[in-house]
């Protein structure tokens, strides 16, 4: 009779796996979406996503990415630092450019996500040295040998996928816990916030780190929730913003329909709450104090913000460096995506990208 597994087959090959079923004719549970965690397998919907301007599941569209290629100028041999690695789109142009011998150093304080795109990386051998940590932190890879890098790069936008899996608190879009942590390491999550944070604390953390106009609204009506229930989950979240602007979803579902390019009234909040639960603020704010120590003469820094407060750190903290003289030229004015970028992936449409050049003193030495 032969090998049970065999039957059937006359060639003798294993069986396939089937996938697991799921109720209904789509998944409905992230868990179940099996193309997004897989999406380099289904190529033709990336396109067709791409096509009609989104961003596909489980993927992450790089912003700027030629635009900072142009600014940072990566050379053959030289040393980068991705800040901020993330899918490793950007990563990936940086070991292109500095081929065959350059390095890259990524860091990214998401675990699950440094490991995902360590095996996309892996293509490029030992050139890439991952660290799962904060870029404040940048400094203490340095050694003797390797006193600085060529090129330090941050991208401070939260990455698509991270936006995509409801598990992980960032998106209003899908139900989830009210987590919003990066890096799970931290013990404060976006619910232990609201819980816990004073009114008027949070209505100017709104209006300061997303130029929310209804911040004390929010924050008083927070209040008033959870005196009798915890806010729990992102759908909470949405609700309580609705309720406080005097919104109701399908009066705002007419309203997308007749402005679709129209931001969702949960955004600002929901920027405002991961920016607090990660201290990004705080973290930029080092590494920018950091940053001219850590490049070698010569040395590129460029940083992509997504709101205001960052622009505003990161554009005076260049140009006190220029008026210090530990930078010999700084970008003047912000990059921001063209058109067609815009149109392709609407994501980039707040990325602004500044850059700044160390001094290099074995110029002016000779000189």
């Amino acid at each position: 009779m032969g090998d049970p597994a065999d039957q059937g087959n006359p060639h003798g090959e294993p069986p396939r796996r089937r996938r697991r079923r799921y109720a209904g004719t789509h998944p409905r549970h992230y868990e179940e979406r099996y193309k997004e965690h897989n999406p380099e397998a289904y190529p033709e919907i990336q396109a067709r996503v791409r096509a009609r301007g989104g961003t596909p599941a489980g993927t992450h569209v790089p912003v700027l990415l030629a635009e900072v290629l142009t600014a940072l100028q990566p050379e053959p041999g030289e040393v980068v630092a991705d800040c901020t690695l993330g899918y490793g789109a950007h990563a990936a142009a940086f070991l292109e450019r500095t081929a065959p011998d350059g390095l890259l150093f990524g860091f990214d304080v998401d675990a699950q996500q440094l490991e995902r795109t360590r095996g996309r990386l892996a293509d490029f051998g030992d050139r890439v040295r991952l660290t799962r940590g904060n870029f404040a932190g940048l400094h203490k890879v340095l050694t003797p040998e390797m006193p600085g890098f060529d090129v330090v790069f941050a991208d401070l936008g939260v990455s698509s996928m991270q936006i995509d899996d409801p598990r992980r608190g960032f998106s209003y879009k899908h139900d989830g816990p009210l987590d919003m942590r990066m890096d799970d390491r931290i013990d404060r999550t976006a619910a232990d916030l609201l819980a816990t944070i004073e009114v008027e604390a949070l209505a100017e953390a709104l209006r300061r780190l997303a130029n929310e106009p209804d911040h004390l609204r929010i924050a008083r009506r927070v209040a008033e929730v959870r005196s009798t229930r915890l806010l729990m989950s992102t759908w909470d979240l949405v609700r309580l913003v609705f309720e406080a602007k005097g919104l109701s979803i399908r009066q705002w579902k007419r309203q997308h329909r007749r402005h679709p390019g129209e931001r969702h009234p949960a955004a600002r909040t929901f920027q405002a709450l991961r920016i607090m639960v990660n201290d990004e603020l705080g973290c930029l704010a080092q590494l920018l104090r950091i940053a001219p120590s850590c490049l070698n003469p010569g040395g590129r820094i460029g940083i992509i913000s997504f709101h205001s407060g960052e622009d505003r750190l990161v554009e005076e903290s260049f140009r006190q460096g220029l008026a210090d003289g530990l930078y010999e030229a700084v970008s003047e004015r912000a990059i921001t995506p063209g058109i067609r970028e815009r149109r392709d992936n609407p994501r980039s449409r707040s990325a602004k990208l500044r850059w700044a050049r160390r001094v290099d003193e074995r110029v002016a030495t000779k000189k």
